[in-house]
């Protein structure tokens, strides 16, 4: 498969950056800064697709609506605890939470244009 064509598959790339919060987290040294840091990036960073799905199979436009707000909420969740990841200067893991930043970002700023585009008045 080629990576360019599944940039635009939101299912897949969802997917994909919920493992590698996962693959992320799995390298981080656990302690008791880090533990509630890295479940609560695995519970929003795993969300995002899982949500993604739902709205996916929504029974209504607000209901899709609604799914898709909540995919950008835990879109902007996982920021702010990848944020929180690179305060504790965890050696040689930046790069890797800039790169999920930044998907984090992308991610969020899709979601919202979903979101405004399906806002009308019989939503």
């Amino acid at each position: 498969m080629l990576q360019s064509a599944n940039k635009y598959d939101l299912e897949e790339r969802t997917a994909k950056f919920g493992e590698s919060v996962i693959a992320l987290c799995r390298k981080i040294a656990r302690n008791n800064i880090t533990d509630p840091i890295v479940n609560q990036l695995v519970r929003s960073g795993t969300s995002v697709g899982a949500n993604y799905m739902e709205a996916n199979g929504a029974s209504s436009k607000r209901d899709f609506a609604n799914k898709i707000f909540i995919c950008k909420k835990e879109c902007q969740e996982s920021k702010h605890w990848l944020r929180m990841m690179l305060s504790c200067n965890i050696s040689g893991l930046a790069d890797d939470i800039e790169r999920l930043r930044k998907e984090a970002q992308e991610l969020t700023l899709i979601f919202q244009k979903i979101a405004s585009s399906t806002r009308s008045p019989s939503v």
